[in-house]
């Protein structure tokens, strides 16, 4: 039986060389799909990262952002989560030592009624003579009858001449009395109480001001009140409003969106602990100077993270608290497996 011949040396080297190029090829393959498996990872995690962001800003609602809670989705608002905090242990209602409202008997009431038994609940007799035993005051805090027609005062303005030089002169018109008949001030206080400060419609609150002052003033009247209450504060009390604000330690600046005017426009707010003044405008730094305070206000500016305020180099910024918790909710929502 013949053996099989040996390869020759030139055969070897070259099954060699098929060899080597075939690991080569086998190494670049390799290379490439890592790099090709590392570009997808990288790409899945950006991906990943889009994703999440997203999910994050669809997320968003007034308990964890700035924006207001009109903007919710009225079906589809978040409940409102628990609170973390424990129970202190205390009883509802006032506490001990708190300052109490119990009504005390007055020394003046306006009518006396007296209720005296007039027969004895045992035997019947008359007890028309019977010494007084004893007597206790019951006194009924209520609503006072109906108003009497309204308070009228009458100024009767005097003109005298002059005997020497025949100059006639006139008595001084009070400033609340130009008109020859007209509404007081405290009404007209009134008046701007329940259509400001309770946003009361025209016509309801004529109907209060007729039930509880016998006062039956006019819708149109009413009307007007808004208008002439909202001169009398441009002129007299908001330049006063915001020179203090300007001047306090510490102030608070917020933005949100109203309509005025027929348009939706932002209403800018700037705010102590007892005062406030607003002005409406879009969301410029000349916007936001416009209400005459913050260009010369140099203390501690608590306001949200818009940068409309960044021009304000003089004051100290403060981050307001209530974004950062909404913040903080964000931060846990998105990631509430990594929360310690």
């Amino acid at each position: 039986m013949e053996s099989e011949a040996e390869p020759t040396r030139e055969e070897l080297l070259l099954l060699l060389s098929a060899k080597d190029a075939i690991i080569v090829q086998q190494s670049e393959l390799i290379e490439g799909l890592v790099a090709q498996v590392e570009g997808l990872i990288a790409q899945n995690k950006g991906l990943a990262e889009q994703v999440e962001a997203l999910a994050r800003q669809r997320d968003k609602n007034s308990t964890n952002s700035s924006k207001p809670p009109s903007t919710d989705p009225p079906f589809s608002k978040p409940a409102p989560k628990r609170s973390s905090r424990t129970s202190s242990g205390r009883r509802r209602g006032k506490q001990d030592g708190a300052p109490g409202e119990t009504l005390k008997l007055v020394d003046d009431p306006d009518e006396t009624f007296t209720h005296d038994p007039r027969a004895c609940h045992g035997c019947g007799g008359s007890l028309v003579d019977a010494p007084v035993f004893d007597e206790r005051r019951h006194q009924v805090f209520d609503a006072p009858p109906p108003p009497p027609r309204p308070h009228v005062t009458e100024y009767r303005i005097v003109s005298r001449t002059c005997a020497t030089c025949g100059t006639t002169s006139q008595g001084e018109v009070p400033a609340w009395a130009r008109g020859r008949v007209q509404y007081g001030p405290k009404l007209l206080a009134r008046a701007a109480w329940l259509v400001c400060a309770h946003h009361l419609p025209v016509r309801r609150a004529a109907s209060v001001l007729a039930t509880l002052l016998g006062s039956p003033v006019s819708t149109g009247w009413l009307a007007a009140v808004r208008g002439r209450a909202a001169r009398l504060l441009e002129s007299a009390f908001l330049p006063r409003v915001r020179e203090l604000i300007a001047s306090a330690p510490v102030a608070h600046a917020d933005e949100t969106c109203a309509r005025a005017d027929g348009a939706l426009r932002y209403l800018h707010v700037a705010s102590t602990e007892h005062l406030t003044a607003m002005h409406v405008g879009d969301r410029t730094s000349e916007s936001i100077d416009a209400g005459g305070i913050w260009p010369c206000f140099d203390g501690v500016l608590v306001r949200d993270g818009y940068g409309g305020y960044l021009h304000l180099g003089q004051a100290l910024h403060a981050w307001c608290g209530a974004h950062l918790l909404r913040d903080l909710h964000s931060v846990h929502e998105g990631d509430p497996a990594g929360q310690l």
